[in-house]
């Protein structure tokens, strides 16, 4: 039966319920900018909301209130590592603290797997639901792992599709969102507005060079990249080289090295890594994201690596590589369709070769657009919009 009416008391309003709190964790900039996107979808569905975290521009510019900036966990290379990691433990212990002390309903690491789902982990422990967002690669190192992520996060959102099959077969709550890059991409990019966005001729063939977007990799990879790309020059009347440098300190790398090579007509750029794959006949990258961003340009693509000897060595020793296909439009196509020239192979001569096979066979570039195409369009799935939905779910759950 009810209980008796109380009437209100004078003077004393009825409590408000509490705003549903969001926390989110970007350990860098391009977690920054993913995490940006999703933020502004879960306030389209709680305006009310509170977001707070870690973040950088875009996530403060989305109203997070950042407790901590994203650079300050951006460290990479295994020395830089060990030389932050007590500072870096420090700041995770006290955010683990100020998290449960804020209670949130639920937070989302946004990459920085090692240092993020170390934090999930403990939250997820103390009853608060958690999600990780973008999956580690768990598709080419070892799968065991997955289970692992599973111990931290509550739901994994994933940006490929032969991602959450492996999640599935350790009873892991695994989303394919789609990809943002995919969503940024036009279908059909524009390759004359893209030269006269960065005064490339219009007429003349153009080869785009990304060595990496870190100092190791630009020191590592330019001297043979560059020397690949001067024996393509030799080949093909009138060509330019565009060089994207990601940040002014690896502007300053490049520069240093191209004038120690013998590589000419190259031009170096302040970012705009997109524009210079939708500008290009052909692109010679470093494998990584960029091979993506290069497939969703529709330009055909040569992807060179190389590690150092002794972590190859390792690597190989322990047998931590679980595939033998390393760029993600190969992954993603199931099949070799773009050149992979790893480690050994990675040398001028291999790579200038592998490029020339572009430029001399317009036929076989012309193959490769509805491939692009297909996945493409696999992966576009409003990938924001998709990882909202996702944690709403979750929301839904009870804690």
């Amino acid at each position: 039966m009810p209980g008796p009416y109380l009437p209100p008391i004078p003077g004393l309003a009825p409590a408000e319920p509490r705003r549903r709190r969001i926390a989110v964790v970007a350990g860098e900039a391009s977690g920054d900018l993913l995490g940006s996107g999703l933020v502004r979808e879960l306030r389209l569905r709680y305006p009310e909301a509170e977001f707070a975290g870690v973040g950088g521009e875009h996530l403060r510019a989305a109203g997070v209130d950042t407790w901590h900036d994203c650079s300050e966990l951006a460290v990479m290379g295994l020395a830089e590592v060990l030389r932050h990691l007590p500072r870096l433990l420090r700041l995770r212990a006290s955010l683990r603290r100020r998290l449960l002390a804020w209670e949130p309903d639920v937070f989302i690491g946004i990459d920085a797997p090692d240092f993020n789902l170390g934090l999930e982990r403990k939250l997820k422990q103390a009853g608060i639901r958690t999600v990780h967002y973008v999956s580690p690669s768990v598709w080419a190192w070892r799968e065991g792992r997955a289970a692992k992520i599973g111990r931290s996060a509550d739901m994994v959102l994933c940006l490929f599709p032969m991602e959450p099959p492996i999640y599935q077969r350790h009873g892991i709550d695994a989303r394919f969102v789609g990809h943002p890059l995919a969503d940024a991409f036009p279908l059909e990019p524009d390759r004359d507005a893209a030269r006269v966005q960065l005064g490339l001729p219009v007429d003349k063939p153009v080869l785009a060079l990304l060595p990496g977007s870190r100092l190791g990799e630009i020191e590592r990879l330019f001297p043979t990249f560059a020397e690949a790309a001067r024996r393509v020059t030799a080949q093909v009347p009138g060509i330019s080289v565009a060089i994207p440098a990601a940040n002014p300190a690896c502007r300053d790398l490049v520069e240093t090295l191209l004038h120690q090579s013998a590589l000419a007509n190259a031009v170096v750029l302040d970012g705009q890594a997109h524009a210079a794959m939708v500008a290009s006949d052909v692109v010679l990258l470093a494998s990584g994201t960029a091979a993506l961003e290069a497939m969703l340009a529709k330009r055909p693509m040569v992807v060179g690596y190389r590690i150092s000897a002794f972590t190859y060595r390792i690597v190989m020793a322990l047998g931590l590589m679980k595939v033998n296909r390393y760029s993600l439009p190969n992954v993603l196509a199931n099949e070799p369709i773009v050149p992979e020239l790893m480690q050994h192979d990675c040398t001028p001569e291999n790579l200038a070769e592998a490029v020339m096979h572009w430029f001399r066979l317009p036929d076989a570039r012309a193959t490769l657009l509805p491939r692009y195409l297909a996945i493409h369009e696999r992966l576009r799935r409003n990938a924001s919009s998709s990882a909202a939905d996702a944690v709403a779910e979750l929301l839904l759950r009870p804690a």
